[in-house]
């Protein structure tokens, strides 16, 4: 079972993450932040993985700590349960539709965080979670579990849909590009033999 759990403590938040790659889709998120909570539970649905994520940040201040720092936890625990990364798919990308909204996902595992993402909100809120915190939470996330990440939302207007399209567009890319496939092996999917 490919899977991690990832600790931080700081004088803002204190996170526990623990990810199970080859799971079922099972969620427990209590971050204090209902909709980030809804984010995250339909990313593990959607990339079958199973998680439980917990954070106690200074939402007395805002949102922002809570957020990126969780970002930071998973993405490490992503890094960390994918181990030497062999046999896996690497690469993936998916265009996710919700109802008006398109968006394009493309993720490569290749160990050199990158992210691109060119997504726009019509709104600063979406109820009393910042929009903003969107693109931050997808910036922690990919430098710590070490992906390159194309995030491109071509056209939508609904501000929920926008973020909730990024969201499983993530997730349905990395059920792809973490997925073992059979062909590979034993080896990495690189000429270089490691990523």
């Amino acid at each position: 079972m490919r899977s991690a759990t990832v600790t931080r403590k700081t004088a803002e938040t204190d996170v526990s993450v623990s990810l199970a790659i080859d799971g079922t889709g099972k969620a427990v998120i209590e971050t204090g932040v209902g909709f980030f909570d809804h984010m995250l539970e339909l990313l593990a649905r959607h990339a079958l993985f199973d998680l439980e994520v917990r954070c106690k940040g200074d939402l007395h201040v805002d949102q922002h700590h809570t957020v990126e720092d969780v970002g930071i936890a998973l993405g490490q625990a992503l890094l960390r349960a994918m181990g030497d990364k062999k046999g896996i798919g690497r690469y993936a990308d998916v265009h996710l539709p919700m109802d008006e909204t398109l968006t394009r996902v493309a993720v490569d595992v290749s160990g050199r965080p990158f992210l691109v993402f060119r997504t726009t909100f019509v709104r600063d809120k979406i109820g009393e979670f910042d929009t903003e915190l969107v693109r931050e939470w997808f910036q922690a996330f990919a430098m710590n579990a070490g992906l390159t990440l194309h995030v491109e939302t071509l056209y939508g207007e609904n501000a929920h849909h926008i973020a909730e399209s990024c969201f499983k567009g993530l997730a349905r890319a990395l059920r792809k590009a973490v997925a073992v496939d059979p062909r590979e092996g034993d080896r990495v999917p690189s000429t270089k033999g490691s990523l």
